[in-house]
């Protein structure tokens, strides 16, 4: 049984996966701290991680009717993330791992992301594409052996992400933080049509499978101004909802062109934006359309979770990966190129 720990922003996370079972998982969030910040204040998410990880690990064990002495292997995120936060996780882990004498496995938070798809439906085929959809990625990813083999970019963002240009147009808007799960609710009593917003690189002679939302945050901003200066407060729904279009068009649009293109007949959606109603209805209709049959996890693992990384660390002891030293250091910009991630802290300096 793997133990996953994740703590890579404001979140702290423990999942327990055995052969690709989900067994039990519990979460301590730290959100309520950052709210008034309007993003997440890397400090206090540290210190929120340090005094919340271990009784997350003995909830988790605790649902699942299980104890420390039932862990066989222990995953940690090592990358991306914050730093902080990360050398909170990773300093636990360590110290299960040894003091239960068994395997430590860094891993790549975004492997984790799409390991996640695994716990409901079972292994992904080999190959399928994968659309990475969070606050801080997009990525459009060609997946073979997940455990194994390197995880090809098609396409990535040049700019902001699309969990970004959420929460930046949601400020703008008067929205509360998170912004994506508050564009939704909004979005519901609004008219996509009401407002035109741009679909970024979408024009035929554009990077077929890149994404930039840059210009659309910016392009939501004016037309907020410019409902101000002529004396209207924006409708926010109307917003909400065309914001959101416009995002799941080019999200959706982009990643069934990557399936048809390379011949791959399933898709796998995951990433906290994965959760958002519309981009999960437009990606069904679309798939549909398309004869591409589509993956997306349950609303409950599309978010930071420790499942995820439990599910990874699983996929890693059964494909017979070898472990990572015990002096395995954190990566806060680590790029995705294989699940497994064993970045090595760099020999300290001594002061003769």
């Amino acid at each position: 049984m793997v133990l996953g720990i994740e703590s890579s922003c404001d979140e702290t996370e423990a999942g327990l996966v055995r052969d690709g079972v989900l067994l039990g998982q519990a979460v301590a969030s730290s959100m309520d701290e950052h709210v008034r910040f309007g993003g997440v204040v890397p400090e206090i998410a540290a210190r929120a991680h340090v005094h919340a990880v271990a009784p997350v690990v003995r909830e988790a064990l605790d649902r699942a009717g299980l104890t420390l002495a039932d862990v066989g292997a222990v995953a940690v995120t090592t990358g991306p993330g914050l730093s902080g936060a990360l050398q909170v996780g990773v300093a636990a882990a360590k110290g299960y791992a040894f003091s239960l004498g068994v395997p430590l496995y860094g891993v790549h938070h975004l492997a984790g992301h799409v390991a996640a798809a695994t716990l409901e439906g079972g292994p992904l085929p080999n190959p399928c594409i994968v659309l990475i959809v969070s606050g801080g990625h997009t990525s459009l990813l060609l997946v073979r052996d997940l455990a194994r083999d390197v995880i090809v970019h098609l396409g990535d963002t040049l700019d902001d992400a699309a969990g970004e240009c959420f929460d930046k147009v949601a400020r703008v808007l008067g929205l509360p933080y998170p912004g994506g799960p508050a564009i939704d609710r909004a979005a519901r009593d609004g008219d996509a049509r009401a407002v035109r917003f741009p679909r970024p690189l979408s024009g035929p002679n554009d990077p077929p499978y890149a994404f930039s939302f840059s210009g659309l945050k910016s392009a939501a901003a004016r037309w907020a101004e410019a409902q101000r200066a002529a004396g209207h407060e924006p409708h926010v729904p109307d917003a909400a909802a065309a914001l959101q279009e416009a995002i799941a068009d080019v999200l959706t649009r982009k990643a069934v062109r990557a399936c048809t293109d390379h011949g791959i007949d399933t898709l796998v959606v995951v990433g906290g934006v994965a959760a958002n109603s519309r981009i999960r209805a437009l990606t069904e209709q679309r798939c549909a359309a398309a004869g591409i049959t589509l993956r997306v996890p349950p609303l409950r693992l599309c978010t930071d979770n420790g499942a995820m990384i439990a599910a990874i660390g699983d996929l890693l002891v059964r494909s017979g990966a070898a472990p990572a030293p015990l002096d395995v250091s954190i990566d806060p910009s680590a790029p995705l190129e294989y699940a497994a991630l064993t970045p090595l802290a760099a020999p300290s300096l001594r002061v003769a």
